[in-house]
């Protein structure tokens, strides 16, 4: 894909009254349309094709490897990252007989102060490769910070079960995405950092070779961008464990960040702690050197999530009580973000109703319906969503096609 072929039907912008009378209004996506996005040669839903897309939750049924979540893929892209497979750009581009061609995403977002067009895909061009081009209202974007400002984007996935006993590189995605919903820039935070950080391990591999100046310079980054993530973090989980703590249908939730740079941050000032971070990445050079990575920073820290209840690390709690834990905070993260932004989330919810009980099942629709936010929904059973029947949108998915139900 080609700059070029990121196109835009043009938006429009709320007046200050329209602004204010929308401060409360649903949030979500009115056009979608894909080509060459994994099965879909090309799909194109509402923006005057059928079906229409509105405000109410959505729901894609369909038997197994129909598409469904591909769909939530792709809605995922609408927000800065990787999608919620994090795989390969390249990996996505829809294979034929006559070779592949660079994938495009575009839709038309309703945001609570307008419809804003964006466009995004991999680049096509010479030495593209896995690069993501972002285009918004017809005119390039210089990253996809600005994807951040548009929207705020939640997914729930089956691979997301072993969230709470997988690694802490698991948990810190997932908290880094809740964080983009409050703080557009926490996602060019991330990317600086992570830069820096690699750029300092190619350079300590050269020993005693290594530019002892450029070696400074990216560890101010790293000491600069590494305290304002780690903060970022902190902020976001605390405003999310008081918002998950009142017990209802799902668990009340705790949660955490703990870590080194955390643990100076709740000792001190941010400038103090900057200049701790930089001097001690300064002394351990020849230790990081040898293993290859750094050994301090918020690359290491971790989100810590309990049963508020019964006070016990949710690694620790059954399967089912992982999951509803799991639907607890992004429930609160999305209350939080409505309240704050004055618009909820899109939330993309990938096989969830299958694995809650019925009255978890009818309490989760209950909220989704009640939160007006955008919600698309996954499942094999249409019969699931019994408790959305008049309520919500049903899409029927099959071989790559998708039609009202």
């Amino acid at each position: 894909m080609t700059q070029a072929t990121l196109t835009s039907v043009g938006g429009t912008e709320a007046s200050a009254a329209s602004r204010s009378a929308r401060a409360t209004a649903a949030i979500g996506v009115r056009r979608l349309v894909l080509a060459d996005f994994r099965c879909y040669g090309s799909l194109r839903l509402g923006g005057g094709a059928r079906p229409d897309l509105d405000s109410r939750p959505i729901v894609l049924v369909g038997p197994n490897g129909a598409g469904k979540t591909n769909l939530l893929e792709a809605l995922s892209f609408l927000a800065p990252g990787r999608g919620l497979r994090r795989a390969r750009l390249s990996d996505i581009d829809r294979r034929s007989e006559g070779g592949s061609r660079p994938w495009t995403v575009s839709a038309s977002l309703e945001t609570g102060s307008g419809i804003v067009d964006v466009g995004t895909g991999r680049d096509g061009g010479d030495g593209g490769g896995e690069r993501r081009l972002v285009r918004i209202d017809g005119r390039d974007s210089r990253g996809q910070k600005e994807l951040a400002r548009l929207a705020s984007i939640a997914w729930i996935t089956p691979e997301m079960d072993r969230l709470f006993v997988d690694g802490p590189s698991t948990r810190r995605r997932f908290l880094d995405r809740l964080v983009h919903g409050h703080d557009p820039e926490h996602a060019a935070r991330v990317s600086a950092y992570e830069h820096a950080l690699r750029e300092r391990a190619r350079l300590l591999e050269r020993g005693a070779n290594a530019d002892s100046g450029w070696l400074t310079a990216l560890e101010e980054v790293m000491a600069r961008e590494g305290v304002a993530i780690a903060a970022s973090r902190m902020d976001i989980a605390g405003r999310i464990d008081r918002a998950a703590a009142e017990e209802g249908p799902f668990p009340a939730a705790a949660l955490a960040v703990v870590g080194e740079v955390e643990s100076w941050l709740a000792e001190g000032p941010a400038l103090a702690v900057e200049d701790r971070l930089r001097d001690t990445l300064a002394a351990s050079r020849r230790q990081d050197g040898v293993s290859g990575g750094a050994a301090h920073g918020p690359h290491r820290s971790d989100l810590a999530v309990k049963h508020r209840r019964r006070n016990e690390a949710a690694a620790r709690c059954s399967t089912g009580e992982q999951k509803a834990l799991l639907l607890s905070v992004v429930l609160a993260a999305a209350r939080l973000v409505a309240a704050e932004r004055g618009v909820p989330p899109i939330l993309l919810l990938d096989e969830v109703a299958a694995h809650l009980d019925a009255s978890r099942r009818a309490a989760l629709f209950d909220l989704l319906v009640e939160m007006g936010g955008q919600a698309w929904l996954t499942g094999t059973d249409e019969d699931l969503f019994a408790g959305l029947w008049g309520r919500a949108l049903f899409l029927k998915v099959e071989s790559a096609s998708v039609s009202q139900a």
